[in-house]
């Protein structure tokens, strides 16, 4: 919110000090005058005049508007004593400096309203400084209008241009601050699963090695094998972050419970149509949590996956006959945040529902209905 004593740019430079430079003009238009009580008024008048011009840019609040309204004054009465009409150029430049909407639409009315009656009493009047320099004094009021619209304008569209920049750079960094979170949900999710597979399969191969030491090898050699697939993994996320299929990942799911000891049941089809790519990956990290949780939490022997498929929508539904979730105060941690957090990036949805259990309902959107949202758009 734009602060109400913020009128100017924090810096305008020195092109408003240029125009000191033709400040020698006014003297010419006063010493033809034969008067000198109005030589002696137009010089005083003239330093007044720089005086608040330059306390004008100085100042905040209303004593802009003060020394504005005071220069306005002296303009119109130099343009009728002296025909000097050169004064509103001054204060239509540093006019369109004013950041404030009000105050410049307010300090320009006054402005141009002044300066054409002025003009147009000077010409009806038949006064000779304004019949001499007729073109001039045209040009004058052409600048009046037009100059401190183009500054205004410019010094709006900086602002504009800066806030931007600003903005650009803020998303700049929230994109990098999100893909961070992207890596670490993925890193967490994907060696989470490869390290439990090592860690039951470990053990495992401990309870073995005596009773059954082919079978344990045979373990160990699993163990080995899942530590290199979870490298070449990390290695390819890092690289390109690569998209996963249900299909793969139900591969990968069937290895993990079927170590741990529990049965999996699977109902409905692995390959679903009208799923985008970033849907199915997002499904295939959501089950790998969910199934890093029942090998962790649950003490199940059974794990039922199925997936039902709609015109609108992929419903995914995980559930085990383990201890489920106790009462109603549920605290997700990393896994389940973390999969709330992808369901919502694609407009999908997670339900958790304990009895007998734990059951999940994950709910993604399928291509037909975002086609049809786009096309609403």
């Amino acid at each position: 919110m734009q602060k109400w004593y913020q009128i100017f740019h924090r810096s305008t430079g020195l092109s408003p000090y240029v125009w000191v430079v033709f400040y020698i003009l006014p003297f010419y238009f006063i010493f033809r005058s034969t008067s000198t009580y109005q030589i002696v008024m137009g010089i005083l008048m003239i330093g007044m005049f720089f005086l608040f011009y330059v306390l004008s840019f100085l100042s905040k609040g209303w004593l802009v508007y003060f020394w504005t309204s005071l220069q306005i004054l002296i303009s119109i009465t130099m343009s009728l004593l002296f025909g000097y009409v050169y004064f509103s150029l001054f204060l239509a430049f540093f006019i369109g400096n004013i950041k404030h909407k009000v105050g410049f639409i307010t300090l320009y009315s006054i402005h141009l309203l002044t300066t054409l009656l002025t003009v147009n009493y000077g010409l009806l009047t038949r006064n000779p400084l304004f019949i001499t320099q007729l073109p001039f004094v045209l040009v004058s009021v052409v600048g009046v209008i037009l100059l401190p619209v183009t500054n205004y304008n410019r010094n709006k569209n900086d602002r504009l241009q800066g806030q931007l920049e600003d903005a650009n750079k803020r998303i700049s960094e929230l994109v990098k601050l999100e893909e961070r979170q992207r890596i670490a949900r993925d890193l967490h999710d994907t060696l989470g699963q490869k390290l439990s597979l090592i860690g039951l399969k470990s053990d495992l191969a401990g309870r073995l090695i005596t009773q059954d030491p082919d079978r344990a090898k045979a373990e160990i050699d699993d163990v080995q094998q899942t530590a290199r697939t979870a490298l070449t993994e990390v290695r390819e996320m890092v690289t390109r972050m690569r998209g996963t299929r249900i299909a793969d990942e139900m591969f990968r799911i069937q290895q993990i419970l079927k170590a741990a000891q529990i049965e999996l049941t699977l109902e409905g089809t692995t390959t679903p149509d009208n799923i985008s790519l970033m849907n199915e990956n997002v499904i295939s990290m959501c089950l790998k949590e969910a199934v890093n949780n029942i090998v962790k939490h649950s003490n199940a022997t059974n794990c039922i996956i199925s997936m039902e498929q709609t015109e609108t929508e992929l419903v995914v539904r995980v559930k085990d006959n383990g201890t489920g979730i106790m009462g109603h105060a549920v605290h997700p941690g990393n896994g389940l945040r973390g999969m709330r957090e992808r369901l919502e990036f694609v407009n999908g949805s997670l339900e958790i529902a304990s009895g007998g259990g734990t059951m999940l309902i994950i709910r993604v959107p399928s291509v037909h209905r975002m086609s049809e949202r786009g096309a609403g758009i």
